[in-house]
């Protein structure tokens, strides 16, 4: 008797009981729970191959990011057993830029982490990249604009200007950068940096005031110090 195909549910990959090395995402013979993806939708995992396989761009950017998560593991002649991380995010982030031939890239950054950025801009820029970088406070635009009224500023006794994701995503498209790095943009101005870059993007840090932008610091931590969350 055939067996019937599974009931498609929703995906809840976070909540997959079955041990990692044995889950049919890892192994074709493996094994899957009710609301697994890979098993309800092979059509869609299909029409994803096909983008790869079409599309050159795609093809190359995937291979050469599939290529440079294997080099951030080392003693991997030992077996997956011994593998060990040697890589910091900014290595990776510099590496991959050059593995794509990139040559100018961007950089939308918080004021609030314009140390940082400067730092980072030097570093990337000493690698042979020729830089661009854009504060998220670029043009002056008041906060009047999108209708905040004055308690709903930072500091209620003056005018503030907005954060401009959209300006600094159209700043880099216009200096035409070829990769566009991340740094502490807020939650929602970076969402909207994503859809207005014309340009690729990675993420070297997002922002945390609490934690000093490591905000798996609370999930570490959910059943102690940051029991609160809960």
């Amino acid at each position: 008797m055939k067996s019937q195909p599974k009931e498609q549910t929703t995906a809840a990959c976070a909540r997959c009981p079955v041990k990692i090395s044995d889950r049919l995402c890892r192994e074709a013979s493996g094994k899957s729970p009710d609301f697994c993806p890979t098993a309800n939708l092979e059509a869609l995992a299909e029409q994803s191959r096909e983008e790869y396989r079409n599309d050159p761009k795609i093809h190359e950017f995937a291979k050469q990011a599939s290529i440079q998560e294997g080099t951030g593991y080392g003693n991997r002649d030992l077996g997956y057993e011994h593998v060990r991380p040697i890589k910091t995010r900014i290595e990776e982030v510099i590496e991959f830029a050059g593995r794509m031939h990139y040559t100018r890239l961007g950089l939308a950054f918080c004021v609030g982490l314009r140390k940082e950025a400067r730092i980072v801009e030097n570093l990337i820029g000493s690698k042979g990249f020729d830089m661009v970088s854009v504060v998220c406070k670029v043009g002056g635009t008041p906060k009047d604009l999108i209708g905040l009224a004055r308690d709903e500023h930072i500091d209620s006794s003056r005018d503030e200007a907005m954060c401009n994701p959209i300006l600094q995503a159209m700043v880099l498209n216009r200096e035409k950068t070829d990769f566009n790095i991340l740094l502490g943009l807020c939650v929602g101005h970076d969402s909207m940096f994503f859809k207005y870059s014309e340009a690729p993007c990675t993420v070297l840090a997002v922002k945390d005031r609490v934690l000093g932008h490591n905000p798996l610091a609370a999930i570490f931590t959910l059943d102690s110090y940051y029991r609160s969350v809960k």
